[in-house]
């Protein structure tokens, strides 16, 4: 059963360097609703393969729902309020607002969601969410479809890491003193869920951006 209600009170399953884990706190049929509503904002705003400051494609597939989107390329990292092929970013999908309600703890809304797809040789490299205003402000993320390896590093980059295996309908939430921390994804494992059409996996952050 779904534990997502607006406005209740939850506590996290696990907690590793200040990050907390709400594993499980979407179920199946919450997580096939979600699916449905993303497949609403792909349509609108479709996937696209971002570049790096040094022009190299990355691995992951993404794009954004909200007044901005999170967008990558030769020029840096940034939001916007246009998708990079010119269309406005749809709204964030109400299942999704949903989580952030209940976990976020939160005095401001999300303006940003990013979806990135990862097929099963994508992976995201150790960094921090530095791009958005107010660091006082959690980012949200959600997991859908196959599990993921989360590494959590340190506030600075390098020394010693913890990982965990996230698995679909799991919630992340970095905020507090953990708002910073350096995490990554290593790897997929392939086939572990059969939530998506053909595989791979769906992370969604939710961000305020301004």
């Amino acid at each position: 059963m779904s534990k997502v209600t607006p406005g209740a009170q939850i506590s996290p399953t696990l907690n590793i360097r200040g990050v907390a884990l709400f594993q499980g706190l979407l179920d199946r049929a919450a997580q096939e609703a979600m699916v449905r509503e993303l497949r609403e904002v792909v349509a609108a705003a479709p996937l696209f393969r971002p570049e790096t400051r040094r022009g190299q494609k990355m691995s992951v597939r993404m794009t954004s729902a909200g007044s901005v989107g999170w967008v990558s390329d030769r020029r840096g990292y940034r939001y916007q309020e246009a998708h990079p092929e010119g269309m406005a970013w749809p709204p964030i999908p109400p299942s999704v607002r949903a989580v952030w309600e209940t976990v976020a703890g939160a005095s401001r809304p999300p303006d940003c969601c990013l979806v990135n797809f990862y097929d099963e040789g994508a992976r995201m490299g150790l960094h921090q969410d530095r791009d958005e205003a107010d660091f006082d402000q959690p980012v949200v993320s959600i997991s859908l479809g196959d599990d993921a390896l989360f590494r959590i590093g340190n506030l600075t980059r390098g020394g010693r890491t913890e990982s965990v295996w996230l698995k679909s309908g799991d919630v992340v939430v970095m905020g507090g003193p953990a708002r910073l921390v350096f995490h990554g994804i290593d790897r997929l494992r392939p086939g572990s869920s059969n939530l998506l059409a053909g595989g791979g996996r769906l992370n969604l952050t939710l961000r305020v951006a301004h």
